[in-house]
């Protein structure tokens, strides 16, 4: 018998009204929104008089391959087993972007039998926050060239607009333009381009906001470019930052859906994590430690890129710590790290699963010892997984004094969880340290030369001419005390996306060095990472379809 296709699975379940949910969460009717039957905002009032009482999981994974690992599965899987062991439990994650959606990923709402539902709403417009991110990047970006337009009162350089447009989409033709074109009426022509909205800093400002009044503080710092005079000019300056906050009531309150088994869930922020911070808000993640007893939620790709934005920015801007971490892994990931071609992974390979598993110890040695954190490998088991591939991966996981637990929410729910459940509630009861590989007071050089020497493993880094540039500006205007957000390649541990496992002796490259004041991080670029993503030769969009019904195929 074939498996039922992820959208099939979701939509045969007949979810809960979402009141029902917000009920088994303990919000009171008075703070919900109804966006339809099945989905709501929580108003941040419902925050108001509430103590943080939960304990906060994170989950994480090795660096992802074609083989999948399933971290937001897992997720889902593990909220709804904490639930099913008698625990108040939530998951708390971040929503889809439309570029992966229908670019190679196909949706990001769970999988198999551990998903939020309604998954094509989710996966889809949702509750329109991308539109109105993206609407608030694009307002700033009209107010700036208005602004020159109208005789630029400011003396902004045009040469030095450093604001973008964004668009919720994948589109490589957008990367670099020219805008202004066709006479004086149309206004200046200059160089411009588009980034993907998960990577714009309005993104970044929404989930790192801890309510209103923080958001337009936040909007008014956004440096939008630098005056003749070398200055940095903002979008307060511009008078953009209100207008940008009234576009965002909505945006900024998380939304509240459910799992297939009714767990309640938060989904709510959606920045990618190697090209941004790639953690839900700081919101979302306080309304569920101020309601359930447990939260479950997520950071983007491997340890090295969402875990450390989770653990050196989040956790400080929002003055919180994970009570445990799991690390996601799967056999086929591991041999793909051990140059197993995708279409051999059902052979049995314990030597290929050990050359590929250093990727793995390296993430949960990050983990444990330059994080300091409570740790458990999640081991995602397909049916062809061998005795002996698990054993090898059991028996190199324990050297490190972590544990592997086996994970089978995509084809069980949360019966396939729970031994997962019990290992995590165990490691919430330990005590642990939240440790950072860098000070806030190292320079801004030494801050991503940590990272990329503690955290990557990497020999040393390279600056470019630019990026020394602009790590004289940044210092020169007192922006030298934030923490780093390094954008790179998922796919490696390296920058180069080609160097699988656990690459050594290698250097990263930061070929330039952004500011993003507003969100209160500065973004390092490295390899050739860019910020709007392109699609792949058969993107997803092709298998998406409709009936006279108005039900969706192809969403998986």
């Amino acid at each position: 018998m074939g498996y039922k296709s992820d959208i099939e699975i979701a939509t045969s379940k007949n979810p809960e009204d979402i009141l029902r949910i917000a009920d088994k969460l303990g919000v009171d009717e008075k703070n919900i929104e109804k966006y339809g039957n099945y989905k709501a905002k929580i108003k941040l009032k419902a925050l108001d008089g509430k103590k943080e009482k939960a304990k906060l999981i994170l989950m994480t994974a090795i660096n992802p391959t074609p083989a999948g690992e399933g971290k937001t599965t897992t997720t889902i899987g593990l909220a709804d087993a904490l639930s099913s062991i008698g625990s108040k439990a939530i998951c708390v994650i971040r929503e889809p972007s439309l570029g992966p959606v229908f670019g190679m990923k196909g949706g990001a709402a769970g999988g198999g039998y551990a998903q939020v539902i309604p998954m094509e709403d989710i996966n889809l417009h949702f509750t329109g926050d991308m539109h109105a991110i993206s609407a608030a990047n694009n307002l700033l970006a009209a107010m700036i060239d208005n602004h020159m337009h109208q005789g630029n009162p400011l003396g902004i350089d045009s040469r030095r607009v450093t604001w973008r447009r964004a668009m919720d989409m994948n589109d490589r033709q957008l990367r670099n333009i020219v805008v202004g074109l066709g006479g004086k009426s149309n206004g200046l022509p200059r160089e411009d381009g588009f980034d993907i909205t998960a990577a714009s800093e309005i993104m970044a400002i929404l989930c790192l906001s801890k309510d209103v009044s923080d958001l337009k503080r936040r909007l008014g710092r956004i440096v939008v470019a630098y005056s003749l005079q070398g200055e940095p000019v903002t979008a307060k300056q511009i008078n953009a930052d209100k207008a940008m906050a009234v576009l965002l009531k909505d945006a900024i309150k998380p939304n509240l859906v459910q799992t297939l088994e009714g767990t309640p869930a938060i989904v709510h922020g959606g920045p990618f994590a190697n090209i941004a911070h790639g953690c839900n808000s700081v919101i979302a993640t306080k309304m569920g430690l101020s309601y359930a007893d447990y939260v479950v939620t997520e950071a983007g790709f491997g340890a090295d890129l969402g875990a450390e934005k989770f653990l050196d920015i989040k956790c400080r801007k929002a003055n919180i710590a994970p009570d445990a971490v799991v690390i996601v892994a799967t056999i086929r990931a591991l041999k793909y790290n051990g140059g197993v071609k995708k279409e051999d992974f059902v052979e049995q390979n314990v030597e290929a699963v050990l050359k590929g598993l250093p990727n793995l110890l390296k993430h949960v040695d990050n983990i444990k010892n330059t994080f300091g954190q409570n740790t458990v490998v999640a081991l995602n088991r397909f049916v062809t997984d061998s005795d002996d591939e698990i054993k090898a991966v059991r028996e190199e996981c324990e050297k490190l004094g972590v544990k592997v637990v086996i994970s089978e929410v995509w084809e069980k729910g949360s019966e396939g969880g729970k031994e997962l459940a019990k290992e995590v509630v165990e490691l919430c009861g330990q005590d642990s340290v939240l440790e950072h590989p860098y000070s806030l007071s190292d320079s801004i050089a030494e801050k991503i030369s940590k990272v990329a020497i503690k955290v990557y493993g990497a020999r040393e880094v390279i600056f470019t001419g630019p990026a020394k540039k602009a790590l004289r500006e940044l210092e020169k205007h007192g922006y030298n005390n934030l923490p780093v957000c390094i954008a790179k390649t998922q796919y490696s541990l390296s920058d180069n996306p080609k160097m699988l496992g656990c690459p050594k002796d290698f250097e990263i490259t930061i070929r330039n060095i952004t500011l993003s004041a507003g969100a209160g991080f500065l973004v390092a670029l490295s390899g050739s990472i860019m910020k709007m993503p392109g699609l792949p030769k058969v993107p997803s969009a092709e298998m998406l379809d409709i009936d006279e019904d108005g039900s969706i195929s192809g969403l998986f």
